[in-house]
């Protein structure tokens, strides 16, 4: 596994910005309001948070460079969410506008960080400037699959999913450990129980499945003592904020 650096991250932001900026042109005032791949959520619902999630991370990194700390949305999950809900039902142009400039801001915001910046702190999970540009990574990548357009969790690169599985680990039971075999790939374990459980499938389903997402290019089989099984309930996404939505 090639963790993700400083080095290395930028360039990644700008790809799965790139892929929202693509699916965004796609798109007409019709499928806006059609279902997201979200219960609940249309596809307005997912433009409306990824703009304020690239605003919110921008405003992470600001502050962190200036030596300073900020809640992730000002007001909270509540201002987070009621600004969700009312900007679901604009117009094509206006999430257009607003998510190309969200997404602008938040790829310059990382840009920017030379050297040590990257260690600064920030509010979001207690965490440095680098968590917050893996989890904007995550935000944006996963929720482009999440509008439902055909860029669904099968065109998630090798180095995401894997990044992603790590992250994650976090959702395997206490009784479990989880021995996961993707398709052509070398196998490795997440999580510390006594009882194993293979996972075999293509490595974007695993991914896929970890996130709560439907895996798109095949079943994946579960295996315990040699014995096909249901595939294991997961805990919560390990965040202090949902990010499942």
């Amino acid at each position: 596994m090639t963790p993700i650096t400083p080095e290395t991250l930028p360039a990644e932001l700008h790809k799965a910005a790139d892929v929202v900026t693509r699916l965004l042109a796609t798109m007409d005032d019709s499928s806006v309001a059609e279902p997201s791949e979200l219960p609940g959520w249309t596809r307005g619902h997912v433009l409306a948070h990824i703009g304020g999630i690239c605003r919110a991370m921008a405003r992470q990194v600001d502050y962190a460079l200036r030596g300073e700390t900020v809640e992730l949305y000002d007001g909270g999950m509540e201002a987070r969410n009621k600004a969700i809900d009312l900007a679901a039902g604009h117009s094509l142009a206006q999430h257009t506008e607003a998510v190309s400039a969200a997404l602008g801001a938040a790829t310059a915001a990382f840009d920017h960080v030379k050297g040590g910046g990257w260690n600064a702190r920030i509010a979001y999970r207690d965490g440095t400037v680098l968590d917050g540009g893996l989890a904007l990574w995550r935000e944006l990548t996963i929720h482009a699959s999440d509008l439902g357009l055909g860029y669904g969790p099968e065109t998630w690169s090798r180095p995401f999913c894997e990044h992603l599985i790590d992250f994650l680990a976090a959702r395997v039971p206490e009784k479990y450990k989880f021995i996961l075999q993707p398709t052509g790939l070398p196998q490795l374990a997440i999580g510390t129980g006594g009882t194993s459980v293979a996972i075999t499938g293509m490595l974007t389903d695993i991914a896929a499945w970890l996130a709560g997402r439907e895996p798109s290019l095949g079943s994946l089989r579960a295996t315990a003592a040699a014995d096909g099984i249901e595939l294991p309930g997961l805990l919560p996404w390990p965040a202090a904020l949902p990010a499942t939505r």
